[in-house]
């Protein structure tokens, strides 16, 4: 089938079949979305752990009196983590963390565009709907997550570690040793325990992150003075990532807490207890630390996937 038209921002010269165009482009640009990822997850993992432990932090209860949360706020929980396990702890999981950006980081937005141009149809002209945008990026969130849960799993176990008391060993030694020991102790499935919450997190947030991103550049766009340039990109990557956190954090709760706690039954088992216990604010406990990496993220993403894709514009017209 022969097609002439755009795939996002990139012109297809006629003559290139459907297939041949879009394959190249999905894979350009999950290479580059991969190294960006990656570095980004190097850079902005200390807030992850820092949120990551906000987040299962529970209310202890002594009596009838709460006693005092070990961890209180972003700076706080930093610095509680470097003065009693050193600097590097903040760095917890960043194995995993890196597997996990390989996969996730790259299919997410490389499946993008490709998918929204399959759900508006090859021949659409002019804005595409939100509501397309939303699909096409809940739909790649959603398949992303589920080839990655595994690393997701072990990342946050070796992140949810904290310090241990004398002649206490580790649960897991490193990362290798972790996927070795679900599997041996809890089975294969057990990697992607937490699946549903986490598909959940995932497609909403990236939905939140590439169609709030999409939507909020285009208005700009319309404003006059403004153009297709550095500053629009971060604006528009600060909406998205603000927009993310708001919308995903309940999940992204839950989430972490059944990937660090297997006493919960079930999704559901986790919310009610979560709120039965904690409260409807535990939803979006570490929601700082969450948007500082977030937002740095989504800046930082979006400024080099604009352009990645000039990049892979000019190489297609050339």
């Amino acid at each position: 089938m022969e097609w002439k038209g755009t795939i996002g921002n990139v012109q297809i010269r006629e003559g290139k079949k459907w297939d041949k165009a879009i394959f190249p482009l999905f894979w350009k640009i999950f290479k580059g979305m991969e190294w960006n990822s990656i570095t980004l997850e190097v850079c902005t993992i200390p807030l992850d752990t820092a949120k990551v432990r906000l987040q299962l932090q529970k209310q202890a209860v002594a009596g009838d009196v709460a006693s005092l949360p070990k961890y209180k706020g972003m700076l706080g929980t930093v610095a509680t983590i470097a003065r009693e396990e050193g600097l590097s702890a903040l760095w917890k999981g960043i194995v995993p963390g890196l597997h996990r950006q390989c996969l996730y980081g790259g299919l997410r937005i490389g499946l993008y565009e490709p998918v929204k141009t399959f759900y508006v149809g090859k021949d659409h002209v002019g804005d595409v709907p939100l509501s397309k945008k939303i699909l096409a990026a809940f739909t790649t969130g959603a398949v992303a997550i589920t080839v990655a849960n595994p690393t997701d799993l072990v990342k946050v176990r070796l992140q949810a570690e904290g310090k241990l008391p004398p002649g206490v060993p580790r649960r897991y030694t490193g990362s290798l040793n972790a996927y070795s020991t679900i599997v041996k102790q809890e089975g294969v499935g057990a990697l992607w325990t937490g699946l549903g919450p986490n598909v959940a997190r995932n497609a909403i947030i990236n939905a939140a992150e590439l169609a709030s991103y999409d939507q909020v550049k285009q208005t700009i766009l319309k404003i006059p003075g403004f153009t297709d340039n550095v500053v629009t990109h971060l604006l528009a990557g600060l909406g998205a990532g603000f927009f993310a956190v708001c919308i995903g954090s309940p999940v992204d709760v839950v989430k972490s807490r059944m990937m660090g706690d297997s006493s919960y039954k079930s999704t559901l088992d986790c919310f009610v207890k979560t709120l039965k216990n904690d409260g409807p604010l535990a939803f979006y406990k570490g929601f700082i630390p969450n948007f500082g990496r977030l937002g740095s993220w989504n800046v930082i993403m979006f400024l080099t996937l604009e352009q990645t894709k000039k990049i892979v514009k000019s190489l297609e017209s050339s």
